[in-house]
């Protein structure tokens, strides 16, 4: 009975983006009894927005997966030390930056040259193209599918083209929705630094999404009071209603 109520107060603790950390009292009391149900339901709750924000924040989105396994057996190994210093949800987002970031140091390292389906080749006409789309099957998809698809594909990696730490404010803020005074807590800084990264990383962006920006901009002129700012939102609310 016990189980099932605090199974039952699982999903109202974590259902909000701002959790009260007296609620998470039980919770963390049946992960730190070796719960499994109580684990595996934080895995439920967590593992689709933590796969989200690693795969936005590695060179190699096909790592993502078991990175995001990585963190969760630290979570279950760590649980025990947790001490409710800030809010179990941030500390499980600070788990897996910092196991994101060790994934980067690791990509420069060893894997920048090698080549995988995600990389941009050169055809004998000098076209660019990715590999992975050489393997795909068009005809099996409507072609505003695949547009879509396409569109979500220039975001993700113009959002991995901005240099660190402007990208991970960025991917906290505008695509996974935290509050400013979220990210500043998971990131450990201050409020104005925040704010600083968010505009150079959304300058940035902006830079690299600037064909995309003036597409949208030609599109949408029965609308000239939409500005910059407002096109360059979208796509990132696109990314962000997608996961």
């Amino acid at each position: 009975m016990q189980a099932g109520t605090a199974l039952g107060n699982f999903a109202n603790v974590f259902g909000a983006q701002a959790t009260a950390r007296p609620e998470e009292a039980g919770v963390i009391a049946e992960l730190k009894a070796g719960s499994e149900e109580a684990f595996a339901s934080l895995i439920a709750q967590y593992h689709a927005p933590l796969y989200s924000l690693i795969a936005r924040t590695i060179p190699d989105p096909c790592e993502a997966a078991d990175i995001t396994q990585d963190v969760f057996i630290k979570v279950y190994r760590g649980i025990g030390n947790f001490h409710g210093e800030s809010s179990l949800r941030t500390w499980i987002y600070r788990i897996a930056l910092h196991e994101a970031s060790n994934q980067r140091r690791w990509w420069c390292r060893h894997k920048r040259k090698e080549i995988t389906i995600e990389q941009e080749l050169s055809g004998q006409d000098g076209e660019a193209f990715h590999l992975k789309d050489t393997l795909v099957d068009q005809q099996e998809s409507p072609f505003d599918l695949a547009a879509h698809a396409e569109l979500r594909e220039q975001v993700e990696a113009a959002v991995r083209e901005v240099p660190e730490p402007f990208q991970t404010v960025v991917v906290l803020r505008d695509i996974e929705g935290f509050g400013y005074e979220e990210v500043a807590e998971i990131l450990n800084i201050n409020l104005g630094t925040v704010k600083s990264r968010l505009m150079r990383g959304r300058a940035h962006l902006k830079a690299r999404l600037a064909p995309l920006v003036r597409a949208s901009a030609t599109s949408s002129a029965a609308s000239p009071d939409r500005s910059s700012t407002t096109v360059l939102r979208a796509p990132l609310a696109g990314l962000r209603e997608a996961k």
